[in-house]
């Protein structure tokens, strides 16, 4: 009997469940991709207000203890108003995935407003064969970046593949407009060290927990985060230039905004703690700078030190 006919009823239902899950998340991005941004950014951000308004969903009670925990000088009034803007604006962030994966890429890259600043630099490493590293944070829309930078750079973007199903959409979608994209996997990092060098540019998202396993303690808003070492082993290894990106994200949908700052501590540090401590630091900057637009749902903390006395969540 072929392999794919052995199969429990549990795993029978297990599998036609992921299917049904994955038509339902394909047909959500394939609507959205029909309505105009301010349209998309106007239900995301009323599917955000929703998660504000009812308490005890796992992405609120995520997002308000993170806020908890970097910003616990602010009154407790106003981080719960940063909640709410916070959350309408991740919202947003699910419902501009359909345009930004689907759109022509001439109507995706007329959403960038003004020039880059700073983005001269990057170019002259590329002109010079130097090669960069890219780093886009959960900040903003880090779809966006990676889309305005692979049109106008040899660009390889490293991404952990998606647990719901959506892994052929995103792929595809990333690389449309020339990014190549590979696995955080051996042969994903294979990949890059070859992008580097023939002198092109790795986009990595740096702000990911890595486990216990696969990074060092730096602080990130004065919080020991388990901080992946991959950007500093390759920045201290090659001497590369190291970006930080983000694309801000402007109101009533108007399009997005990029950012771009040269981490030259990441390269700089004599050390991989250091490295990895100026990383953080460059991240947090760029995160105080639009609190907001910062992915607060997400478990930055959730692996601890050995010694540390409790769980964060």
């Amino acid at each position: 009997m072929p392999c794919w006919l052995r199969t429990t009823p549990g795993s029978l239902n297990n599998r036609i469940m992921k299917l049904k899950r994955r038509a339902l998340l394909t047909g959500l991005l394939r609507a959205t991709a029909k309505l105009p941004l301010p349209l998309a950014h106007a239900v995301g951000a009323g599917f955000g207000w929703l998660l504000w308004r009812i308490p005890g969903n796992p992405v609120r009670t995520i997002a308000e203890r993170n806020l908890a925990l970097c910003f616990p000088e602010v009154p407790c009034h106003e981080r719960d108003a940063l909640l709410c803007w916070n959350l309408q604006e991740t919202g947003k962030l699910l419902c501009e995935l359909g345009p930004l994966w689907l759109w022509s890429g001439e109507r995706v890259l007329k959403l960038v407003r003004d020039s880059v600043a700073g983005e001269a630099m990057l170019a002259e490493a590329v002109r010079q064969k130097t090669g960069a590293i890219l780093l886009t944070p959960h900040l903003g829309s880090w779809e966006m970046a990676g889309l305005y930078y692979s049109s106008r750079h040899p660009l390889t973007i490293l991404y952990r593949p998606s647990r719901l199903g959506l892994d052929a959409m995103s792929r595809q979608g990333r690389g449309r407009l020339g990014g190549k994209v590979v696995a955080t996997d051996p042969s994903g990092v294979r990949a890059l060290l070859a992008a580097l060098r023939d002198g092109e540019v790795l986009g990595i998202l740096p702000d990911q927990d890595p486990g216990p396993e696969g990074g060092v303690f730096a602080p990130f808003f004065g919080i020991p985060a388990s901080t992946m070492t991959l950007v500093s082993r390759l920045a201290l290894k090659t001497k590369v230039p190291v970006f930080l990106t983000w694309a801000e994200r402007l109101p009533r949908g108007q399009g997005f905004r990029l950012h771009l700052r040269a981490l030259p501590e990441v390269t700089a540090a004599r050390s991989l703690e250091q490295s990895a401590a100026a990383l953080n630091g460059g991240v947090e900057a760029a995160v105080r700078s639009l609190p907001a637009q910062y992915l607060w749902a997400y478990k930055r903390f959730k692996t601890r030190p050995p010694n540390a006395p409790e769980l964060l969540y």
